[in-house]
């Protein structure tokens, strides 16, 4: 098509008629046009005849940049036409001619790029969704995960309903939802796709009345309210979903971890050399990972400390991680950690197999990237055991409990004769004699759920709503 357009171009600039052009290179009219339109390739000899009508090289016609910008919407609208998308829209083709005005084919063909990009964007593959989470886990570690205006925001929150430090107990956040203005519904019914729904119109928060182990009441009615005072919408593709969610999580946590009271807890016990996550999750009444999220926030901008956390499956497979220490994780060829594997003699692997579940598992170990300390425990989940684990430069962890431990690992990694390779003598009696199944899940191969807010399921959630004004 751009050379069908550039010697259309070119003729016209000529002042030659179709008819003209074609007698001159001893062609026919109407297979000329055909090779203008870009529906028929001309051999090598009529393009050498043609270069040499117009005064040009064959290279200079076979260019791939289009002659004009007429030309290049010509090609955008044509190309689009014979897309199977197209055809799924059950519109009559347009036939392009020189009366056709340009502003039309302008419309055309950005209507055309907005639709692409709002699929591409909203049915986001796997690869994009890494791609978003890699982008996102490099703003966080650019700022060492800590974000003052969300902190100012909490704590103006927090001063307006007059809570005066300390942990924010259940009826202090309904006290921050009756400041805004909302009710707190607990309902039976819930759409299952969601954790909460709030209701713009009615103002009202709608939480689960069912006991669910994975979510604490005040946790998510916290991100119900952060979502709101942030001003979240729609989220514009599964990158913008990906942020909110992350502000959403960062605000609450500073809610119920109010930053004034925990960076002076933190700092009191750094200056005994007794920092433990363990204690921040009991002084706050949170879960692990939430007291591990926000120690990370406040670490590096607070205390000087650097550090990186994780959250593993019992099958190795790494769900969350976040570093500002050096730390290597690893990585596939995007940039990616989720979904990838962590060394079998890392602390976040290793507690897995310690028989003490009730106190927290310490261990030191060298890796490439130098010698860390790092304290993790367990926890159970409804898809599994998760480990969540704390680590830091050797040099930080003369400030943590446990600091003393005598657990040490070496790791190779991404040396594949670390843990990757089975030894010798396993290798000598298996090696060819074995086949495992693996588990593969669906979703490793699926795309991204679609809809304006990934995985749920709106037409639920309005009928839900609608039910819930009778």
């Amino acid at each position: 098509m751009v050379l069908g357009r550039r010697l259309r171009h070119l003729r016209k600039e000529a002042g030659l008629t179709l008819d003209q052009a074609a007698e001159a290179v001893g062609a026919t009219g109407s297979h000329l046009s055909l090779v203008e339109n870009g529906k028929r390739e001309p051999r090598l000899s009529l393009l050498s005849r043609l270069a040499g009508l117009h005064g040009a090289t064959v290279e200079e016609l076979l260019a791939s940049e289009a002659p004009s910008r007429r030309a290049a919407l010509e090609i955008v609208v044509e190309k689009a036409q014979r897309t199977d998308h197209y055809a799924s829209l059950g519109l009559p083709q347009i036939k392009i001619s020189p009366r056709t005005p340009t502003e039309v084919l302008e419309v055309i063909a950005g209507l055309e790029a907005e639709l692409n990009r709002r699929m591409e964007e909203q049915a986001a593959t796997p690869e994009e969704a890494r791609r978003a989470n890699s982008e996102l886990r490099q703003e966080m570690k650019e700022r060492n995960n800590h974000y003052p205006e969300l902190e100012r925001k909490a704590q103006d929150l927090l001063d307006a309903v007059g809570h005066s430090g300390g942990p924010l107990s259940h009826h202090a956040a309904a006290d921050l939802a009756d400041h805004l203005g909302f009710s707190v519904r607990s309902v039976s019914n819930l759409p299952h796709s969601t954790r909460s729904v709030t209701d713009l119109k009615n103002r009202r928060f709608y939480l689960s009345r069912a006991r669910n182990p994975d979510h604490d009441p005040r946790s998510v009615l916290l991100q119900a309210i952060a979502a709101y005072v942030l001003g979240h919408g729609e989220p514009a593709d599964y990158s913008d979903f990906l942020r909110q969610r992350v502000y959403t999580n960062y605000f609450a946590a500073a809610l119920m971890m109010p930053q004034k009271e925990t960076v002076k807890f933190l700092k009191n016990a750094k200056a005994q050399r007794d920092l433990a996550i363990e204690d921040v999750r009991d002084a706050f009444g949170v879960s692990y990972e939430s007291a591990a999220h926000r120690f990370t926030n406040l670490a590096t901008e607070h205390l000087g400390i650097t550090c990186h956390f994780q959250k593993v499956h019992e099958s190795g497979i790494i769900h969350k991680a976040y570093e500002n220490d050096g730390v290597s994780f690893p990585a596939d060829h995007t940039g990616a950690i989720e979904g990838q594997q962590v060394c079998r003699n890392w602390t976040s692997r290793e507690v897995f197999g310690v028989a003490d579940r009730f106190r927290a598992f310490n261990q030191y170990t060298d890796t490439p990237a130098g010698t860390y300390w790092c304290t993790a425990v367990v926890e159970a989940h409804s898809s599994g055991f998760y480990s969540l684990s704390i680590g830091v430069p050797f040099d930080h962890a003369r400030w943590f409990r446990g600091a003393d431990t005598t657990s040490r690992s070496v790791s190779r990694c991404p040396d594949p004769s670390c843990c990757r390779l089975p030894s010798p003598d396993l290798e000598a009696d298996w090696g060819g004699h074995a086949w495992p199944a693996a588990r593969a899940n669906a979703h490793l191969l699926a795309a991204m759920p679609s809809g304006a807010f990934p995985g749920v399921d709106e037409v639920e959630v309005f009928e839900f709503l609608r039910s819930q004004e009778h």
